[in-house]
């Protein structure tokens, strides 16, 4: 701006404040009250059970707030809990997260009035940013062959559980089905993934595809990597553990809302946890188990467990394409008794005490 402008400015200013009020416009206020936003209209409030059957294999039963003693589906469902997200593993070393078990998990979600999650992890054991092994079936085969494999294994498996929801891999930050399908890799990455898609499409067109990235970090260019690449999904999923991705929920909003804007697709966080102590109930080492971890406006207590749930409840319905959220290990208690050593890792951050009590962070399912 020129001294010319300044000087009529200053002038145009002066005139309006030595002028009456019935000459001078009147002032637009401040919007304080912005126009709510609509919710995203299936809001997922959501639980990872997947430990539940291994669980409840050693004799353990759950007790709602009143310690009366129900079945944890029922417990959750009366909450406002919507979802169940359940994990498949290729070819497990025991029948835990098998297909069997997990289209037996899914008849029992749907009778309790719930829908169904499916996770596959396209491996035998766990899939994350750190882990994407082949399953041993599937050794050796050419990318054309892993393709086919992709889509035939994938198709059988959408027809037996029958889910509402279908994530496409578990964490895929560096691709999955290592080495071939390493992120690095790009091009074989994209079309493994698709084929996944692609037959999830064919078996049940009306189930919503997601794909799975861990954290936000590096998650703008993964998901821009799908959107050059056309990858058909449905919904951006991340997870979000304080521990790991960050303490600012400031920070994870804004990147919520930045992944959104850019992709123009809903967003739901598919993990997060918090704990409700730095206690342990068993001799197995714990994920989390020192306040460094924590996000420190919300103690390891149950209330902090509670409101750090209801913040992030809060901030995804601050977005119209907030789709929701999935809490990970909610029956993960320390199943095999106080000394064992091969129990829980995260009975901490379970949605029941340590008598296996309905916790107060339970809340968060209510609708809204």
């Amino acid at each position: 701006m020129g001294i010319r402008s300044l000087i009529f400015l200053t002038a145009v200013v002066a005139y309006g404040c030595s002028s009456s009020s019935s000459d001078a416009p009147a002032p637009t206020p401040p919007n304080n009250n912005p126009p709510p936003v609509t919710p995203y209209a299936d809001f997922m409030r959501g639980a990872d059970l997947s430990f539940l059957p291994e669980v409840e294999a050693e004799g353990t039963t759950f007790k709602n707030d009143a310690d009366i003693q129900k079945d944890v589906l029922t417990i959750l469902k009366e909450r406002g809990c919507n979802t169940i997200r359940l994990r498949l593993w290729h070819t497990p070393t025991n029948a835990h997260s098998a297909l069997p078990e997990v289209v037996a998990m899914a008849t029992r979600v749907k009778a309790a009035g719930l829908k169904v999650y499916l996770d596959i992890h396209y491996s035998d054991t766990w899939a994350d940013p750190g882990h994407q092994a082949t399953p041993a079936a599937w050794q050796g085969l050419s990318l054309s062959d892993l393709k086919d494999s992709v889509y035939l294994y994938t198709k059988k498996v959408i027809a037996a559980v029958q889910p509402n929801y279908v994530q496409i891999g578990n964490e895929v930050n560096g691709g999955m089905l290592w080495e071939t399908g390493r992120i690095a890799q790009l091009g074989n990455f994209i079309a493994l993934l698709k084929e996944g898609c692609r037959a999830v499409r064919e078996v049940a067109p009306s189930a919503k595809i997601l794909i799975h990235f861990a954290g936000t970090s590096s998650a703008d260019w993964f998901f821009t990597q799908l959107k050059t690449n056309s990858v058909d999904y449905d919904l951006m999923a991340i997870s979000y553990y304080p521990m790991w991705h960050g303490f600012s929920l400031t920070d994870l909003k804004t990147q919520i809302d930045g992944l959104i804007a850019a992709n123009n697709k809903p967003l739901l966080i598919a993990e997060t946890a918090y704990p409700f102590t730095l206690g342990y109930n068993d001799f197995t080492n714990n994920i989390l188990g020192n306040s460094s971890q924590l996000i420190p406006a919300y103690p390891a207590t149950p209330e902090g467990q509670k409101n750090f749930l209801l913040a992030i409840k809060a901030l995804l319905k601050q977005n119209s394409k907030g789709a929701g959220f999935c809490y990970w290990g909610a029956e993960w208690v320390a199943f095999r008794g106080p000394t064992a050593t091969n129990g829980s890792t995260a009975e901490n951050m379970a949605l029941f005490s340590f008598i296996n009590k309905e916790l107060p962070a339970t809340a968060v399912f209510a609708d809204p």
